[in-house]
């Protein structure tokens, strides 16, 4: 299968680089240093080297990480254009290519649901807010599905906080393995993550079941709040977990993002993955951290 790949060399997509090579599929990224890549992937700089040459699944991981810096307005400008710019270069790629791809997979994340305090379970039929993340994942999420518009399948992937060697997971261990962590704010926050491996499995099953479509929530079925995820942190890595972060901290040194991406969070569930017969592989937050740590 022919595959172009967007944000290839981040943390997720560097992953999923290697799972689809393995699996015998061509891999073609879209790079800003395609210098750097070699054989067996492919990788061109810009779209229109490829003179309107065909993809059978284009998967669209792109844009600059929202947690790197504090959301002044230019980050937020920056955050934003990575995500919507990239993909409207590619819609406008599926106008004028030979052949439409058979499926487009867009990222997203949950974000989309917004900040609003809630205990209830979160669908992927659930709606967003005003806020910046949920604003940001909208907008994104609508120039991805005029793809949908011109026929081609199309999966929006709201992805939570992925657990792996590197990322979030990468930023929380430095104080807990000092046993200087805990819970952040009250605590009672959710925290709908997931597994690296279960979230490229997840983007795997959407390749090869054609009846998926729309919004994905790519977040294990068993979220968890912050308190219970520090705790569990703390218990894998054997360590104390008994130094809380105020939320006015959190607040003073990050600003909005802090209070978006930290002090907020709701109970997402991956409720159409488990209607399609999706099997996980860590469900439980301990085997999960476990088999990373």
């Amino acid at each position: 299968m022919k595959v172009l790949l967007t944000g290839g060399t981040g943390f997720i997509g560097s992953m999923l680089c290697q799972r689809l090579l393995q699996d015998k599929h061509s891999l073609t990224l879209l790079s800003r240093t395609p210098e750097k890549t070699r054989a067996p992937l492919q990788a061109i700089r810009h779209l229109e080297q490829l003179n309107g040459s065909s993809f059978d699944v284009v998967i669209n991981l792109a844009g600059e990480p929202i947690a790197h810096k504090r959301w002044s307005k230019k980050q937020k400008q920056q955050i934003q254009s990575s995500r919507l710019c990239i993909t409207q270069q590619l819609i406008s790629y599926f106008k004028t290519c030979q052949q439409q791809p058979k499926l487009f997979i867009s990222g997203s994340a949950i974000g989309f649901y917004g900040v609003a305090s809630t205990e209830k379970k979160i669908e992927e039929t659930d709606y967003g807010d005003v806020s910046f993340s949920s604003q940001l994942c909208q907008k994104w999420e609508a120039v991805a599905l005029q793809a949908q518009a011109m026929g081609i399948r199309t999966c929006l992937l709201r992805t939570g906080i992925v657990l792996g060697e590197g990322g979030a997971l990468n930023k929380m261990l430095p104080p807990f393995k000092l046993g200087l962590g805990g819970r952040i704010g009250s605590g009672n926050q959710w925290m709908p993550w997931i597994h690296m491996q279960d979230l490229i499995s997840i983007i795997l099953y959407c390749i090869s079941h054609n009846d998926l479509q729309g919004p994905v929530n790519a977040t294990a079925p068993n979220p968890v709040s912050n308190r219970v995820f520090t705790k569990a942190l703390a218990r894998v890595l054997k360590r104390p977990a008994l130094l809380p972060m105020p939320a006015f901290i959190i607040q003073l040194l990050m600003g909005q993002m802090g209070e978006e991406l930290l002090l907020a969070g709701k109970k997402i569930v991956p409720a159409k993955m488990l209607m399609h017969g999706f099997k996980f592989e860590y469900e439980a937050l301990d085997k999960a951290l476990l088999d990373i740590l």
